[in-house]
């Protein structure tokens, strides 16, 4: 910490945000996200990059530096649920997601006037039996140069390692169940089923592997035997809107770390 703060100090930087967290304190993993302000700096982003590589050589860091001014693209993926996109979009018109909204893919035509009501182009790539791949590769096509991150709001297809490798931490799920509990489709039914008193929503972000990527954010609500399944996706649908957004958010913000398989949240 001295020895970041004390470089950004003496080339003129404003330090306004700092936070960190250790995995142990004895030889544990540090991690620490800093905001400032290089207004009154005396070097240049290029030259910032290069001063700093010194620093991090001395203590080994995996570092990065993003510049707050770049404003990330957005891509969102949907398939027919609503209610995710809707939340997405509202939120970016209303200046709180702080991203450019480039495009929605949809596997089906239905949520086309929703994206072309908020001014972003929307492309239906359908998905013929067995043939995911060929959906793949015109997704890739299509946000080739377009996404710096991609936003599954609901899409019910499982995407491919392939694909999945093309945007590493990256691509941002909601799924609707309190993970690792119930995952895999039909949640809502699988918990109904078990007789659950608490259903929740999982972000997280896409590995191979379905439903097992990093965890950034998860919520719950209360249920009762008096629930039938519609009402636990009802009450679902609130807490995949709003555990999504944040998710969206924070990565937008650059809050979020990962290491191995799990997050550290700076929000």
């Amino acid at each position: 910490m001295a020895a970041v703060t004390g470089f950004l100090y003496r080339h003129g930087a404003n330090i306004i945000d700092l936070q960190q967290h250790s995995t142990d304190p004895e030889g544990g993993r540090f991690f620490m996200r800093l905001e400032f302000d290089a207004a009154g700096m005396d070097l240049p982003p290029e030259g910032l990059r290069a001063a700093f590589t010194e620093v991090a050589r001395r203590f080994g860091m995996d570092w990065r530096i993003a510049y707050a001014e770049r404003v990330k693209r957005t891509a969102i993926l949907v398939s027919k649920a609503d209610h995710a996109l809707l939340e997405l979009l509202w939120r970016w018109r209303r200046g709180e997601l702080a991203t450019e909204v480039t495009l929605v893919i949809g596997n089906h035509p239905d949520l086309a006037p929703y994206a072309r009501e908020f001014g972003v182009p929307f492309f239906h790539v359908p998905v013929a039996e067995g043939g995911m791949a060929e959906a793949e590769a015109e997704m890739l096509r299509l946000l080739k140069g377009r996404a710096d991150l991609v936003v599954l709001a609901r899409y019910m297809r499982i995407l491919s390692a392939d694909f999945v490798g093309h945007f590493p931490n990256r691509i941002i799920n909601i799924h609707h169940s309190f993970l690792p509990a119930f995952a895999g489709a039909r949640p809502y039914h699988q918990a109904y089923a078990r007789g659950v008193k608490i259903i929740g929503a999982t972000a997280h972000y896409v590995t191979p592997e379905l439903d097992a990527g990093p965890i950034i954010e998860q919520d719950v609500v209360r249920v009762s035997h008096r629930d039938g399944v519609r009402d636990l996706i009802e009450k679902g649908r609130d807490l995949e809107r709003q555990v999504l957004a944040r998710a969206v958010k924070w990565h937008l913000e650059d809050r979020i770390l990962v290491y191995q398989n799990k997050t550290v949240v700076f929000a």
